[in-house]
């Protein structure tokens, strides 16, 4: 009931009125009055997450920034995946030839065992095919399995630039640096060859709709001196930076951090329970980001009920869809800049509602 006292509080509704396009205006980053569409790892509620398919939905549905994870290939080639281990969004433990690469390694603190990304070639890579990473809750999207590769940065880019050619309008990129700290351990500077590779595309302007974002530390601060690209440090309720274990999230938050995080980066990519409160109030983090400079922007709106506060639920089943809308309204109250979504076509919709 206490997110519905803050829904009602609202109107029920953001307040109406025209506002200008995020992706028309003359400065994408700052002269944006509404809400960023994000989509995270393409419309990936309704596609297998990073596939070029899921990526042009998003960008069909009108998402203003398309979101890759990048890891690397053994050959040293930026690829989209959510993590660097492939079993659980690819096919290759079905595979026979590659049962030998299964194996064990301590990544940022935690044994993981699997299928890793850095140890296969983009060729090897290639002749897998991408699966629905949650298909019990998205069995329409797991209809797909099976139907799409591994994609590259370079074939991201080349769609971005196809639709924007085909739309008129500037389509985001909003890259994430998985695991760079451990990935320099494998022999693979990810930091150097995204920097190369954005630029040699024409992305080297703080004005082009480009985010970098990591949960690392140390990859942001050496990014601020190559590129001019916006930066995103990353941060979420639990835990801290894997290249700072003595600090955690909430210490980087406390007293002048945020002055910290803005001496190095333009935003911070925050978890949406810390910007909404257990009744659906702001917490304050977006007017304390803001008070220094920085832009907010939250993970992850999702329309399943099991991604959704209890208030916002529809039935019990955790597949079903909540009240998605609610929890944009809610959001866009608080001053959030921009939000990360699986459901790109519904975030769209919410905010054309608000105008």
């Amino acid at each position: 009931m206490k997110w519905l006292a803050a829904l009602l509080a609202l109107g029920l509704a953001c307040p109406a009125g025209a506002q200008e396009n995020p992706m028309t205006s003359a400065h994408p980053h700052e002269a944006a009055r509404e809400m960023l569409v994000i989509a995270h790892r393409g419309a990936s509620g309704e596609r297998p997450e990073h596939t070029l398919a899921a990526y042009d939905r998003a960008i069909e549905q009108g998402a203003d920034y398309v979101e890759p994870d990048l890891v690397v290939t053994k050959d040293g080639v930026l690829v989209a995946r959510h993590e660097n281990e492939i079993g659980g969004t690819t096919d290759v433990a079905e595979r026979a030839e590659f049962a030998g690469r299964r194996t064990t390694k301590r990544i940022d603190g935690q044994k993981v065992t699997g299928w890793f990304a850095e140890d296969f070639t983009l060729a090897e890579l290639r002749t897998l095919r991408a699966r629905e990473r949650i298909a019990p809750l998205r069995p329409e999207s797991a209809r797909f399995d099976g139907l799409y590769q591994v994609p590259t940065m370079a074939e991201i880019i080349a769609l971005v630039r196809a639709r924007e050619a085909e739309t008129g309008r500037r389509i985001g990129l909003y890259p994430e640096l998985k695991h760079p700290s451990f990935l320099a351990g494998e022999g693979h500077d990810v930091v150097a060859l995204l920097v190369e590779q954005l630029h040699e595309a024409g992305y080297r302007s703080v004005v082009e709709p480009v985010f970098i974002q990591c949960f690392e530390m140390a990859p942001l601060v050496r990014l601020d001196g190559m590129t001019e690209l916006p930066l995103v440090q990353l941060i979420a309720s639990e835990g801290g930076p894997a290249d700072r274990a003595e600090l955690s999230y909430a210490q980087m938050l406390a007293g002048d951090g945020l002055e910290r995080i803005a001496a190095y980066a333009d935003a911070i990519g925050a978890e949406l329970r810390m910007l909404l409160g257990s009744d659906g109030s702001p917490t304050g983090l977006v007017d304390r980001a803001h008070a220094v400079g920085l832009k907010v922007h939250g993970w992850t709106l999702r329309r399943e009920n099991q991604f959704l506060p209890p208030a916002l639920r529809s039935g019990e089943d955790p597949a079903a869809p909540g009240d998605f809308a609610a929890l944009w309204r809610l959001l866009e109250s608080a001053g959030v800049d921009g939000v990360f979504t699986d459901h790109p076509a519904q975030a769209v919709t919410a905010r054309d509602a608000a105008r």
